[in-house]
């Protein structure tokens, strides 16, 4: 993430929030939005697209939390909640809800900037699990689809299936395309006939 970023505080007391836009701008020359009230979370982290959102609340539900988790897009940036006092549930509520730092004792002036470090690093780092999940799980459906395709090769042709791999992919170079589009256009043939 850039050096100045694009960062959301939900923050209704308004002594506190001039703290915590006063601390975040030793920090850096960022982009600083502070909204007083959740109700449009939703709709100013959309138009907003921030890099970050900071969210303070003295003592949240596990309602409020997964509100506020949904609200500002914990799957799509970092999100630091920052709570007076908490108990297992509501961390592990917030965690799941997808929340990158869960911060007890408050947001204070002087933490602010580690805590939200952490969280950049942790959404980030969680960002290319969840990419290299779903590489993995594209290659092992390609894997199954080029098993199936040589399943059909083998006995509607009668040929071992090193040979029928050896058709597809020759099939795929002839045709300028990637060995798992003619498996799949194979395997959706072979399902129209009886």
């Amino acid at each position: 993430m850039a050096d100045t970023l694009t960062i959301v505080i939900v923050e209704h007391d308004k002594d506190r929030a001039i703290a915590i836009v006063d601390s975040l701008r030793e920090t850096g020359d960022h982009d600083i939005h502070v909204l007083a009230e959740v109700s449009g979370l939703a709709r100013s982290v959309m138009r907003l697209m921030p890099d970050i959102v900071l969210i303070d609340v003295a003592n949240p539900s596990r309602d409020s939390i997964e509100q506020l988790a949904l609200a500002s897009g914990p799957l799509e940036r970092p999100v630091a909640l920052f709570v007076d006092r908490s108990d297992a549930q509501m961390t592990k509520t917030a965690i799941e809800a997808g929340v990158s730092a869960y911060v007890v004792d408050g947001l204070q002036n002087d933490r602010i900037k580690p805590v939200m470090d952490a969280a950049i690093a942790r959404f980030q780092m969680f960002q290319r699990m969840r990419t290299e999940l779903e590489t993995t799980k594209r290659a092992l459906e390609d894997r199954k689809t080029i098993e199936r395709a040589k399943g059909v090769l083998t006995k509607h042709r009668g040929i071992s299936e090193d040979e029928a791999y050896t058709l597809l992919r020759k099939t795929a170079m002839d045709q300028g395309k990637r060995v798992v589009d003619v498996a799949r256009a194979l395997v959706t043939a072979s399902e129209l006939l009886p």
